[in-house]
């Protein structure tokens, strides 16, 4: 039998801790990394309690990101990765959400959420209500499309090109045809 290190057996603790506020989540641990799983509806109440209980003191949002899974009913996985100084630990927070389902913004916990969020939503499309600086971060601000999302075409829509004379950006349709195009996503 694998024998614990102290790390894990405080993550199994934490995690034992959790459960018992917060009874519907599930917890798994991987690589020395508490993860909690729960639903979208639970998650500013879970992320608030773990910044501001003295048990977990999670004072620093480290990234948000989130994944494209097409063929899944609930297509995009979220993960709200957090760090606690006091206790050098880390831990991951998962929501999953369906295409065009809102989440709830979590600017009024962390403050650096609002430009994680706003790369979350350019890249995939994710809504976060009540973040209220929520505009593009990475693409232009007329780019049409999420580019991160599994659906959108590799070549992309429209191509952006530098016109040195004029000194300013132009932008044109691709003009490649996508009809005959096949989209394998088995390899998800």
């Amino acid at each position: 039998m694998k024998k614990l290190n102290t790390y894990n057996k405080t993550l199994i603790n934490y995690s034992i801790f959790i459960k018992k506020i917060f009874p519907s989540v599930k917890l798994f641990i991987n690589k020395n990394e508490l993860f909690i799983k729960t639903k979208k509806d639970l998650l500013y109440t879970l992320i608030l309690f773990l910044k501001k209980n003295t048990n977990s003191r999670f004072d620093m949002l480290i990234d948000i990101c989130a994944v494209d899974y097409p063929e899944k009913k609930f297509r995009f996985e979220i993960i709200y990765n957090l760090l606690s100084i006091q206790y050098n630990t880390r831990i991951n927070v998962i929501i999953n959400i369906e295409d065009n389902i809102p989440v709830k913004s979590i600017t009024s916990i962390y403050k650096n959420a609002n430009w994680l969020e706003r790369e979350v939503w350019d890249m995939f499309g994710i809504f976060f209500f009540d973040n209220n600086d929520l505009r593009r971060i990475l693409t232009d601000y007329g780019f049409k499309g999420h580019p991160l999302r599994k659906d959108f075409p590799l070549s992309g829509y429209t191509e952006t090109l530098y016109n040195d004379f004029d000194k300013k950006l132009s932008y044109q349709e691709v003009s490649l045809t996508q009809i005959y195009r096949n989209f394998n996503i088995s390899s998800i």
